[in-house]
């Protein structure tokens, strides 16, 4: 294969990983929050959840259970029922999505990364003995996985909202 079909190869991979990255990252959007009490059977017990009350004061809890009346969670301070009069909002953690970011990076950096070396030992910048391509991909992948590993994730979405 020529360094020209080789490079081209190469820069299709990283580009088709960027758009369908990109495209995950979008579907993956905050979900709406709803009006209906009955939405928080969504939740497990264990999961991490912000309840608001009407007065503005904030728990970060660890989500119980709940009934027609009430939601019972379990704070720093031990296990605590807010009536559902009082509650303005229930907040949920989403799910991290630390290794998907992660290997979206590597991908997207090791396709730069070899198609710029790799066109500097085809234009004979950096002698690289042909192998620009390889070393390039090599060099730029960890990056791409410690910059994707750090963008956040598991952000918070509104379960329950008042209305």
């Amino acid at each position: 294969m020529n360094h020209r079909k080789h490079f081209f190869a190469i820069g299709m991979t990283a580009l088709m990983l960027g758009i369908f990255g990109i495209g995950s990252v979008k579907a993956a959007g905050p979900k709406s929050a709803q009006a209906n009490w009955e939405s928080l059977k969504h939740l497990a017990a264990g999961d991490e959840v912000r309840v608001v009350l009407n007065d503005g004061k904030s728990y970060a809890a660890k989500f119980q259970g709940f009934s027609d009346e009430a939601i019972v969670v379990r704070t720093f301070a031990g296990e605590q029922t807010f009536s559902r009069q009082d509650v303005l909002r229930v907040s949920a953690k989403g799910e991290s999505h630390r290794m998907r970011n992660a290997l979206i990076g590597a991908g997207i950096s090791a396709g730069v990364g070899a198609i710029a070396l790799g066109a500097c030992d085809y234009r004979e910048v950096i002698p690289c003995g042909g192998k620009g391509a390889a070393l390039g991909a090599a060099f730029f992948a960890p990056l791409g996985v410690a910059a994707g590993a750090v963008i956040p994730t598991g952000r918070w979405h509104d379960v329950y909202r008042a209305r």
